[in-house]
């Protein structure tokens, strides 16, 4: 079934805010290529005028009297002053509209990595990662593609305009097919523009979903291997893939059918005129020159409308992906606080007062309340489920809560200037990502700390040891990340990440689940007798949580305890069992 054609009126406008837009975003480029396209297309007419005078009075003459030789030099040189002058136009246009096309771009991804940076990382997580790379790559490489023919249509324009003009001074009949041919060439071009927007958007739509399908396989290859879905991840790529392919057909078939009917026109208006003035001619109503004249205008005319349509092909697609592209930057950004509270100084205490979190319809976290002095080490102990690590990214400020606040030093997150905070608090997770570069750059990632500090978090983190032990040492070059190293030295290479940066709220979501008992107890110790900060752990070892001052315990989304180990495990029954039940995991390891 085909789209419904979209209405002339609502596309034309949609197109001139369009073009508006470009504009009004780099007009020096712009201008200057609409400049050049406008000498190319009054040059152009111009070189049809000249080349007919030259037939008539230098060419006709040559072969009947003769010419004189200063009349030959003035016809060369008024030929090549015209192509110079035209060239100039061309080499304007094709240079400053490439510069604004590429200009543009720039500013498409600039803001597309405001929206990226700036978007709440809970609503930037429900997107998926294909859509948002198809975004940054191929939605803005299409949503400019109507800018470089922008000039040379605007050009043409002033070339029909021009052309026209010429050929009702040459003789009215040739007007006639000129004010027949042009008007058929817009109305192909108004039709087309209007049976293709809905063509060009379902292909934006399939392309997107292939990069999240293409994603998501590579992301997963090691669970696609190892669970032998090849064959399923294959087929489910292959649907999309012939979906898009078959889109994409759709596509092509309409251009098809446009460009070869877009040639034809003028070709059938030069077949014409060359008849028609052959007749002129044999009634001595017009010279050869004129005829001359008017079918280099014609010939001139031909390309040039291609270019023509080929932008208004262009622009229902550029206009589907700008679209796409201004849906996404229109995502509401979370909003930095408008007179920022400063944090007071040394460790920070951490205060949650009645926050609760639901995702869909499934309560997370209810009504929690819970109170974390400054310097102080808590355990957060929970069944899988219990809303752990969600507490955990509500206090870092990844998240925001439905309902309570959460203060960080007596001062809410969301009054805190968001790059303060980043410096104050920071999070370690059980899944250490590291990115492909050098350890010391995965460590200092702005490499603006000097050696002494890295090693110290390094050690801290229990990670010098084995990054010593590597044949290039802070250099070595780590895979994806952080693919060449064990699961372990990843998490510690993390932890001296977050360590380097002297956090004054240190909150490890299991960061030290691959790290054997005895490091882990290496690094604990470390951070209680080294560094001076406010440390919430997520835990599950039995070590860990002994190592605590206090521990809350989850259960359901609420604190169903808090206390010391051994009190909780004297007094509170499902801490009793949970924790037996870490025992016995420990035990069969």
């Amino acid at each position: 079934m085909s789209d419904p054609p979209e209405s002339g009126g609502r596309l034309l406008r949609r197109g001139l805010q369009f073009i508006g837009r470009y504009a009004r975003a780099h007009p020096v480029p712009l201008t200057i290529a609409i400049a050049g396209s406008t000498l190319y297309a009054l040059m152009s007419v111009l070189g049809a005028i000249v080349l007919g005078r030259v037939t008539d009075e230098v060419v006709t003459p040559a072969f009947q009297t003769g010419v004189d030789t200063a009349d030959l030099w003035m016809a060369g040189a008024a030929i090549m002053g015209v192509a110079v002058l035209r060239s100039l136009g061309v080499v304007a246009r094709r240079y400053f509209a490439g510069m604004t096309n590429r200009r543009m771009q720039v500013t498409w991804r600039n803001r597309l990595a405001d929206t990226y940076l700036g978007m709440p990382l809970s609503r930037l997580r429900q997107l998926p990662t294909g859509e948002l790379l198809a975004h940054a790559d191929n939605d803005v490489v299409v949503s400019t593609e109507a800018i470089s023919p922008l000039p040379f249509a605007i050009g043409v324009v002033v070339l029909v305009v021009f052309a026209t003009i010429s050929l009702a001074t040459v003789d009215v009949w040739f007007l006639l097919v000129a004010l027949v041919l042009f008007p058929a060439v817009t109305w192909m071009s108004h039709v087309y523009s209007q049976r293709v927007v809905g063509p060009a958007t379902t292909v934006q739509e399939r392309v997107a979903e292939v990069s999240a399908i293409v994603h998501e396989s590579v992301d997963g290859a090691l669970v696609v291997k190892t669970l032998g879905l090849e064959s399923d991840e294959e087929a489910r790529l292959g649907a999309a893939a012939e979906q898009l392919r078959a889109a994409r057909v759709r596509f092509g078939n309409m251009r098809a059918v446009f460009e070869p009917l877009l040639d034809s026109v003028p070709t059938l208006g030069s077949i014409i005129l060359l008849a028609l003035g052959a007749w002129r001619v044999s009634t001595d109503t017009l010279t050869t020159g004129q005829v001359v004249q008017a079918l280099a205008l014609f010939q001139l005319l031909a390309f040039p409308m291609r270019v023509l349509g080929y932008f208004l092909e262009e622009l229902p697609h550029s206009l589907v992906a700008a679209e796409r592209l201004d849906r996404i930057t229109a995502e509401p950004l979370a909003e930095p606080p408008e007179v920022p509270t400063p944090l007071p100084p040394g460790p920070l205490g951490v205060a949650v007062d009645g926050v609760r979190l639901s995702f869909d319809d499934h309560v997370v976290l209810r009504d929690i309340t819970m109170l974390i002095a400054p310097g102080e080490v808590v355990a957060l102990v929970g069944a899988t489920g219990s809303g752990k690590s969600t507490l955990a990214w509500l206090i870092a400020g990844l998240t925001a809560g439905e309902a309570g606040v959460v203060r960080i030093g007596g001062v809410p997150v969301d009054e805190i200037e968001p790059g303060e905070l980043s410096d104050a608090v920071a999070m370690v997770f059980q899944e250490a990502f590291l990115f492909a570069d050098e350890l010391r750059t995965n460590i200092d990632v702005e490499a603006a700390l000097d050696e002494h500090r890295v090693i110290s978090a390094a050690q801290v983190a229990q990670a010098h040891e084995f990054i010593s032990a590597l044949p290039g040492g802070y250099a070595t070059l780590v895979g994806e990340r952080g693919v060449t190293l064990s699961g372990g030295q990843r998490q510690r290479t993390a932890l001296a990440r977050a360590l380097v940066r002297r956090p004054r709220v240190l909150l490890l979501d299991d960061a030290t689940s691959a790290v054997d008992p005895v490091v882990e107890e290496a690094i604990l110790t470390a951070l209680r007798g080294e560094l001076d900060m406010t440390a919430l752990i997520v835990a599950h070892r039995l070590s860990t949580i002994a190592l605590a001052d206090r521990v809350f315990f989850l259960d359901g989304g609420r604190i169903a305890a808090e206390g010391e180990h051994t009190e909780l495990l004297a007094t509170v029954p499902g801490y009793a069992r949970l924790v037996r039940a870490y025992e016995e995991q420990e035990a069969h390891r």
